[in-house]
């Protein structure tokens, strides 16, 4: 069973809205009890990064995740910033991110990003693949996928890195250890490449 986290941040309806269309069945999980029996995890996240860390730590969630996906090794998606969360840190707070890939979150420099609407970065983008992974099976790439962020994840190790993108730099807008997985942009706003990366994590073993 997919289980996406009820958290207080994210856009929850959007995603259960495909998995409807898909006939995967789904819970949206609002209490500790809800996750334990999840098989597969879905952290959306729309706000500030201290915001949303600090409800997962106030909650009770945040330990119960850690010993899911660290330990159970379940299958975890983290939306915007739900990836970021797993990073180490981030400049737009204070707060420790979850850990579980190794990098730190930083603010996009205006001054490089020559000739586009300045922050956030808004609207359309194309992604590179840099490492086949079943979450990105069938994705075009060129159509790419929709974003709303000021922020980006930095990754510290290159093997952790699933595709990057354009917008000034070229910044990591995937990543991927073990069975734990994150998107910057929003699958749920992205159209036919949102649909088949929300089926392909639902395929994942």
């Amino acid at each position: 069973m997919i289980t996406i986290i009820n958290y207080g941040s994210g856009n929850i309806r959007a995603i259960g809205n495909i998995y409807d269309v898909l006939n995967i069945p789904y819970e949206v999980a609002d209490s500790i009890k809800e996750i334990e029996k999840a098989d597969k995890i879905i952290l959306p996240g729309v706000g500030a990064f201290d915001e949303t860390i600090e409800k997962l730590n106030t909650n009770g969630f945040r330990q119960l995740l850690e010993q899911k996906v660290l330990v159970d090794k379940v299958p975890i998606l983290g939306i915007c910033v739900g990836m970021q969360m797993l990073a180490n840190t981030s400049e737009e707070g204070t707060l420790s991110g979850l850990g579980w890939i190794d990098g730190k979150v930083k603010k996009f420099d205006k001054d490089k990003i020559i000739g586009k609407p300045k922050l956030p970065h808004l609207g359309w983008n194309s992604i590179e693949i840099k490492k086949e992974t079943p979450l990105l099976k069938n994705i075009n790439e060129e159509a790419g996928f929709y974003f709303i962020h000021s922020y980006y994840f930095e990754c510290q190790n290159n093997n952790d890195i699933m595709s990057t993108t354009e917008y000034g730099i070229e910044f990591h807008s995937s990543v991927n250890r073990d069975n734990i997985y994150g998107v910057q942009f929003h699958p749920e706003k992205s159209h036919e490449n949102g649909i088949q990366l929300l089926k392909n994590f639902a395929l994942l073993c």
